[in-house]
């Protein structure tokens, strides 16, 4: 895609009036909707902002691209302006922002934006241009330059496609792919400056890179053959298998644009270790682990607990509902003992939920060994789950001994480094063994040494398991407070983020036991303790309007629809700005919530639903009361900020 079809002399702005981010932002947006090319300049401006709260776009050596693709886009559009004096557009390097290209996408465009983001990153790589951009004197100076920098591109392009296709015996060769996870400016920074440093080496390259656009100068077999060593550089996966038995260094993207030099000379000079691949290997397995063991732990259980929620949310609602159809129906006195099934439809619902209420452990445990060991660690871990499900353990001689969620837990990370010490194991086995060691050797060891494991591991944390659901129900008054204000406040921390995360996992885990006895107080604190943030920002909006632009008012009746239907997220943009005042205020007012719930024993039986699951509320109505008393307090001690704040300034 050219990038010159996307610019106008209409929307441009060769000299920004503004200096702070989010007034640049405000003032690009104003300069589309000028141009006609957005409608509602509120919700584009909402989508980038959103954009930026996820991480900033700016690049770094004075590049920013903001980018957003939602209905309010008439037409697909790269909005160009320049900054004199540069602007703190929080960069990556730190550094002032001087030249923005705002990508505007129509809501319904086939991945405009991503593959003008790709474009852009390409041209943008070229020094030459950016210092011409930033003297243009004119729109349509802007405009040749961009068609000139891509003629330029594009004529290099062909030329290194030619000579990578040609053996050059003075040369050595090499191939390399390049991907990030959204593929598109990483991807593209990275095969430039591998091209460009293996220019400056003598090295003969070709890069095929794995972005927005799809695969583009695929590598063929003959390319594979005859290069002297492999570079992958991506953060996702590619197709590995066909590298079997070249020297191959395999790293993150961003060291494909850092450390181009080195990964070149490991690969041309044959030091690069020889790449063997299993069949029961992921094709995102690194040459080595990248990250910390922490969060490595962590992108484990995460990958469990995505695939869990929607067992754990369905089922659950599903049972809720059918103990709710009960008490509607009404059920006799003497058979309250079998309420949520007593009345034939409820019975109904109760079987659905119980169904996919039964796959929440395997589902959880199989996708945690899955993401440490691929697939072989998939089998392993369901059957872990089950085993923590069930309760089946060594000596057992009466009642099972289910260890439930913390068993499965530990049953997961059990069954996945299981099968990877397996793949040790069998290593040295002969290539020809290599389809037999998945379908035969690492279910069957696997599932033999997780299994027996999984025996002795039950007695222990069905232990710890029946302790804590005993101290849980036990829990009253100022014990019962404190650990709902703690779990409230854990929601407002990072708004989505792994403390988040990690209070509403706590949460779902304590549903399961206690659904059947009228819902968990641990969930219900969690997930008002969640609701308070954008609540808070939409009442602050109301009750101090001096201290917020007629935008964030607006913003703020989105996060009341948000708030109430339990998006904490929605908060994102306003604590993005502003984290000082704004976190500090959510997490006073999601304490004081969770605190009230904790206190006075207040259940939920559903794991999510906001006010659309009030319902199934023990008491809906102080449910509600707490809530909206949390936000308050949140908007008073937020108003109290920004008050502050603005006379410091003043």
């Amino acid at each position: 895609m050219k990038i010159s079809e996307l610019l106008s002399v209409d929307a441009m702005i060769l000299s920004l009036k503004e200096t702070e981010k989010k007034a640049v932002i405000h003032e690009m947006v104003d300069k589309l909707h000028a141009s006609g090319r957005i409608s509602d300049k509120e919700v584009f401006e909402a989508g980038i902002l959103a954009r930026e709260a996820q991480t900033t776009t700016g690049l770094g050596d004075g590049l920013a691209m903001p980018h957003a693709k939602n209905e309010a886009v008439l037409q697909p559009t790269v909005l160009f302006a320049r900054s004199k004096q540069g602007v703190d557009y929080e960069a990556l390097d730190g550094q002032p922002t001087y030249l923005f290209f705002m990508i505007a996408a129509p809501a319904g465009a086939n991945d405009t934006h991503l593959q003008a983001l790709a474009s852009l990153s390409r041209l943008l790589l070229n020094p030459s241009l950016i210092e011409s951009l930033k003297q243009a004197a004119s729109p349509e100076e802007v405009i040749t330059l961009f068609d000139q920098a891509q003629k330029e591109y594009d004529e290099n392009e062909a030329k290194e496609q030619a000579a990578s296709e040609e053996i050059v015996a003075e040369q050595p060769f090499v191939v390399a792919v390049t991907a990030c996870p959204t593929g598109i400016a990483h991807t593209y920074m990275a095969e430039d400056a591998l091209k460009a440093k293996a220019k400056e080496m003598n090295v003969a390259i070709k890069v095929e890179t794995n972005g927005s656009e799809g695969v583009k100068h695929q590598l063929t077999a003959e390319d594979i053959e005859r290069a002297s060593g492999v570079i992958v550089a991506a953060d996702k996966n590619v197709e590995m298998a066909r590298f079997e038995g070249k020297p191959l260094v395999n790293r993150p993207v961003s060291d494909g644009i850092k450390k181009s030099a080195e990964l070149i000379d490991l690969a041309a000079s044959g030091k690069a270790s020889i790449y063997h691949h299993s069949a029961s290997e992921t094709d995102t397995d690194n040459e080595t682990s990248t990250g910390s063991v922490g969060s490595q732990i962590y992108k484990h259980l995460m990958n469990g607990v995505s695939h869990m929620l929607p067992f754990v949310i369905g089922g659950g609602i599903a049972i809720a509902l059918a103990f709710l159809i009960d008490q509607m129906l009404g059920v006799p006195q003497d058979s309250l003992g079998d309420l949520g099934s007593y009345n034939q439809i409820a019975a109904y619902f109760k079987t659905i939920g119980g169904t996919a209420f039964s796959f929440m452990l395997p589902v959880l445990s199989g996708f945690i060994a899955s993401s440490i060991a691929d697939r072989p660690g998939l089998v392993v871990g369901f059957a872990a789950g089950a085993m923590a499900s069930s309760g089946v353990a060594f000596g057992q001689l009466e009642a099972p001994m289910p260890s439930g969620f913390l068993g499965a837990l530990v049953g997961g990370f059990l069954a996945g480094y299981v099968i990877v010490l397996l793949k040790k194991v069998f290593a040295n086995l002969p290539k020809s063994l290599d389809g037999i060691k998945v379908i035969l050797f690492y279910p069957v060891f696997g599932l033999l040494i997780t299994g027996g494991l999984m025996l002795f591991v039950n007695i222990p944390m069905s232990a710890i398991n029946t302790g804590l659901n005993d101290f849980l129900n036990n829990l009253s008054g100022g014990n019962a407070a404190l650990l709902g204000a703690l779990l409230g406040g854990m929601m407002a921390v990072d708004l989505g983020g792994p403390i988040n995360k990690a209070a509403y996992v706590f949460g779902t885990g304590t549903l399961a036991a206690s659904v059947a006895t009228g819902g968990s107080v641990v969930m219900a604190a969690v997930m008002a303790g969640g609701m308070v943030p954008p609540l808070a920002i939409a009442i602050a909006t109301l009750l101090f309007k001096d201290q917020f632009s007629k935008k964030d008012q607006e913003a703020g009746i989105t996060n009341l629809i948000m708030g109430f239907s339990f998006i904490t997220e929605g908060a994102i943009p306003f604590a993005a700005a502003d984290p000082i005042r704004m976190i500090p205020s959510f997490i006073v007012g999601s304490a004081v919530t969770g605190g009230l719930v904790g206190a006075l024993g207040i259940k939920l039986m559903a794991p999510h639903g906001g006010i659309f699951v009030i319902m199934l509320v023990s008491q809906p109505v102080l449910y509600l009361l707490f809530i909206l008393i949390g936000s308050l307090v949140s908007a008073l001690v937020l108003g109290m900020l920004l008050k502050t704040k603005n006379k410091n300034k003043a």
